[in-house]
């Protein structure tokens, strides 16, 4: 149910548990700087909500359930205390939802409590900007409305498909959008809307290829290229117009 969690940062999405692995080593990086950052300024709200954001990257490698759970409650922290200082921080709103979804991968009868939680914050943080992220609380909330149960949660195909819609919408440069509404629409059985999904992408792919370049982007790209693998596969008419590196 809260597997959309590895797609709706622009983090490392790259699995866990490889010790030569240039990701993880980046994100174990970014989250010792934050922390400390964090620590000297904990007033901060910008601090706060970069070290959440460290947080949530960086539980995406974790090994165990109580490892995630550690550090998705100290981002959960950060973002609170943030917000009691500066209620309409977006950053802070959206950075809590991730949070509060890598705690909910590690429970159980739990986890359904949360999701409404997570529904709250992501949507504030898209009424405060929704540009954020590339917009990201959207693509949240699309994720979370279709990967939750219909029956006693908030799964709803509709509000699904209006969310993705919107985050491809307000940032169609970022694949990672594309990707999702493609994916979904043939998860729903619409093979015709994902196929004009999926013309649109290509076309989108070469000026993509060249704003979000470089080491940061690389683990970003194996993931992009995995699934876009896949789609042309299983929609194999659709002419291409960018190579795979």
């Amino acid at each position: 149910m809260l597997g959309f969690l590895l797609l709706c940062g622009h983090g490392l999405l790259v699995s866990a548990g490889i010790a030569d692995n240039p990701a993880l080593s980046q994100a174990q990086t970014n989250f010792s700087e934050r922390q400390t950052s964090y620590r000297k300024e904990p007033e901060n709200v910008h601090a706060a909500w970069q070290y959440a954001r460290a947080c949530f990257d960086l539980a995406d490698f974790a090994t165990n359930r109580s490892q995630r759970a550690e550090l998705a409650e100290q981002g959960i922290g950060a973002c609170r205390q943030a917000l009691a200082r500066e209620s309409n921080s977006a950053p802070s709103h959206y950075y809590l939802g991730l949070n509060l979804g890598q705690l909910a991968r590690t429970r159980m009868l739990g986890a359904l409590r949360l999701v409404n939680e997570m529904e709250k914050e992501f949507t504030t943080a898209s009424l405060l900007n929704s540009n954020l992220d590339y917009a990201g609380a959207d693509r949240a909330l699309g994720l979370l409305y279709r990967d939750a149960p219909t029956f006693g949660s908030i799964g709803s195909r509709t509000k699904a498909r209006e969310h993705l819609l919107r985050a491809r919408d307000l940032a169609p440069q970022f694949p990672e959008n594309g990707l999702i509404l493609i994916e979904s629409e043939l998860k729903w059985n619409d093979r015709n809307s994902a196929r004009s999904e999926l013309m649109k992408l290509e076309e989108r792919l070469p000026k993509a290829r060249a704003e979000f370049s470089g080491p940061a982007w690389a683990a970003s790209w194996a993931d992009w290229d995995a699934r876009l693998t896949v789609l042309r596969k299983t929609l194999p008419d659709v002419a291409r117009s960018d190579s795979l590196h």
